[in-house]
């Protein structure tokens, strides 16, 4: 059995894979490069990606292609509608980098809390001003909102429990009982109790899968209930925030905020880039990572080792493990 890897992956998860007797064939630069040539070259039976955008032409260039694994929890960049129409099963690996995300959120809470960018930057240039930076709410007794209460989700409940905050989650799939499990407060399910979660919180993070109804769902009706000087955090995705309505109200009601994801962010590793949420004056305390969210060795390595077993059961009784599209073998 073909696997084509088109991103960088870990070695021990290609070891693994062609130790379960697959033809791997490792291709990193595949997916920036020309996917579907690559796919129609190598005519894979299982194909894995990270951040490339498998698009309905490259699905199509896929002869025998059956199964296709994103190697992390999001796969919005994988057309879905396409692979169900080819019959193609597409797999994710849900929660295995939930924790490096979680870490990576309540680092960006405590970034804008503590203005970490502004006084390394003026630390850089040569500037001392304790008194500008000797303020802080600090996290202890904060209320914080948390918005999907996913596998990453949960794990932020967790780690701001831990941090003494009182925690509110806006869920939609999780119980009033199970949240209170986890030492917070149920907040709702529905839109307008999630317009009462902006105005409830000091803080809120979001942590929401991209889809049609969560298309810029943190817009300008959130934004115009949050309290002023209240913090944003988004790890989850670009789309799910409205960068233009955050842009003008965190500039009127002095907002702060911290995200890792962005509705233009480019498909390339790296590049020229520029995002509007970079725009306006020094006034706006925001602190913008790279997508990087996932990016630490250990969550890399556990979606290295789920992405194995998602091979190793497909090849041994043509089961897709984790499967988004129900239904696509036919």
């Amino acid at each position: 059995m073909k696997v084509l890897i088109a991103d960088k992956f870990e070695k021990s998860g290609i070891e693994g894979i062609a130790a379960l007797g697959c033809e791997v064939i490792n291709e990193p630069e595949a997916g920036a490069s020309g996917l579907m040539n690559a796919i129609e070259r190598v005519d894979p039976r299982v194909l894995m990606v990270r951040s490339s955008k498998v698009k309905p032409e490259s699905i199509r260039a896929g002869r025998n292609l059956k199964l296709i694994i994103r190697a992390g929890a999001g796969y919005d960049n994988i057309d879905l509608p396409a692979a169900s129409a080819a019959g193609i099963a597409v797999c994710n690996c849900p929660g295995m980098n939930a924790i490096a995300v979680a870490e990576l959120a309540m680092g960006l809470l405590i970034a804008v809390d503590r203005r970490l960018f502004e006084q390394t930057r003026d630390s850089l240039a040569g500037v001392w001003n304790k008194k500008e930076y000797a303020k802080a709410k600090g996290l202890k007794g904060m209320t914080l909102g948390v918005a999907g209460a996913g596998y990453i989700g949960r794990a932020v409940i967790k780690r701001a429990v831990a941090f003494e905050m009182r925690v509110l989650v806006w869920s939609r799939d999780v119980t009033k009982q199970h949240v209170n499990d986890m030492g917070a407060e149920f907040a709702g399910s529905d839109t307008p109790a999630l317009w009462d979660l902006a105005k409830r919180c000091d803080a809120i993070t979001i942590h929401l899968p991209a889809a049609p109804d969560t298309r810029q769902l943190i817009g300008r009706e959130f934004f115009s209930r949050m309290r002023p000087g209240s913090y944003l955090i988004n790890t989850s995705r670009g789309s799910v925030i409205d960068e233009t309505a955050l842009m003008e109200i965190a500039a009127e009601k002095k907002l702060r905020f911290g995200v890792d994801v962005y509705e233009n962010a480019p498909a390339e590793a790296q590049g020229p880039w520029k995002s509007r949420l970079a725009e306006g004056d020094g006034g706006i305390v925001r602190v913008m990572t790279h997508h990087v969210g996932a990016s630490t060795d250990q969550a890399q390595q556990a979606v290295a080792d789920e992405t194995v077993r998602i091979v190793k059961i497909f090849k041994e009784t043509g089961k897709a493990e984790n499967c988004v599209n129900e239904g696509a073998i036919g």
